[in-house]
């Protein structure tokens, strides 16, 4: 073979894909135009976004059990509304997310404002006017004491005589949310009870939540957190699901808590499924750095956490997730229909007592 000839089928091999044309934008454009515009060009983070949009879409119409990683400050921007959404539609099964998240998503159910603010700003003098920041988002004292006290008194009404598991624990949080605060439909912590849709927290002594309920346990009226039983309960979800995919928002402890249901199933229970099937992830940490929230996909795939057969499996964006998620979300709103919801709380204890049965 000649070297043109051989340097043609390395081409043909190569340059399979569509050629990059400009990018029209028109008035009125919907959500799914500007994906599709993403997907014409392909390149870079909006190339990756458009892929994620059609995966997240193939999850769904797969019947694929949906999981929701939920890190950094995303409630407090508004993305509660976003997961709603999501919860309401069917799209999301459950949820692993950092505390703070469900500590300021009580705030919009209890009408307590949150506030526009600046990063640029003397915050010495936030400080004496007993304001925080969470870069440029505002917040008070005052709401801060109001949603400590909502969490307390719900501890103090419940009935709980032993261990639990957070799920259980944010059910009963999230039914008060729904029966006794003011504006129940705009808190994604409700919703998720609505629906039996359990919330876990992979770390639920970081975060203001757990601040209170270990003040309640110095006042002998605490409760127990068993976070066995999370890792129990996440494990058992995976297992009994036919098909597993996340949609990871950020990374941290609640990306990890999601992955490693696949090694707890292959590695200590030597029960293999190998690996979930899909992964969506929406990040601006990069993987060079060692971090959990930067690691790839392909490196989860050296664990078991992934599966390595589909190159299309797995979808990372390099991105600000306010930016990415709307859009994503947007996308699978408009082009998926609504799924019949999977109620996976009430299914818990079944599914522990179904994967003990394969315990070898």
């Amino acid at each position: 073979m000649s070297k043109k000839s051989k340097q043609c089928q390395l081409q043909h091999k190569y340059l399979c894909k569509p050629e990059i044309t400009p990018q029209v934008i028109k008035k009125g454009m919907k959500v799914k135009d500007l994906v599709a515009e993403y997907a014409r060009s392909g390149a870079f983070n909006a190339g990756r976004l458009a892929e994620a949009c059609k995966l997240y879409g193939h999850m769904l119409d797969t019947d694929t059990t949906v999981g929701l990683t939920l890190s950094g400050a995303m409630t407090p921007t508004g993305m509660g509304g976003i997961l709603i959404n999501l919860i309401e539609n069917g799209f999301v099964d459950f949820i692993i997310s950092t505390g703070a998240n469900l500590y300021h998503d009580l705030h919009f159910a209890l009408n307590l404002p949150i506030h526009q603010g600046d990063f640029r700003v003397d915050d010495t003098k936030l400080y004496e006017a007993g304001i925080e920041r969470i870069y440029d988002i505002f917040i008070t004292d005052d709401l801060l004491i109001r949603t400590d006290k909502f969490i307390q008194d719900v501890v103090e009404k419940a009935s709980i005589t032993g261990p639990i598991s957070t799920a259980d624990f944010h059910y009963i949080l999230g039914k008060a949310v729904l029966a006794e605060t003011p504006s129940p439909q705009l808190s994604f912590v409700a919703h998720a009870a609505k629906h039996n849709i359990p919330i876990f927290v992979s770390s639920p002594g970081d975060s203001s939540i757990g601040m209170n309920l270990t003040y309640l346990k110095l006042l002998g009226k605490g409760i127990i957190i068993d976070t066995d039983l999370d890792v129990l309960q996440t494990t058992a979800i995976v297992f009994n699901s036919e098909k597993n995919g996340v949609i990871s928002i950020g990374g941290g402890s609640p990306k990890n808590f999601y992955m490693q249901t696949q090694p707890t199933l292959a590695q200590i229970l030597n029960i293999n499924k190998g690996g979930h099937d899909y992964f969506i992830q929406i990040t601006t940490d990069a993987p060079q750095w060692g971090g959990l929230s930067g690691a790839t996909p392909t490196e989860a795939i050296s664990w078991g956490k992934i599966r390595s057969e589909e190159v299309k499996n797995h979808v990372v964006v390099y991105s600000d997730a306010t930016i990415a998620m709307p859009i994503l979300a947007g996308y699978v709103m408009s082009e998926n229909k609504p799924r019949k919801k999977k109620h996976l709380y009430r299914n818990l204890n079944s599914y522990v007592s179904e994967l003990k049965k394969h315990v070898k």
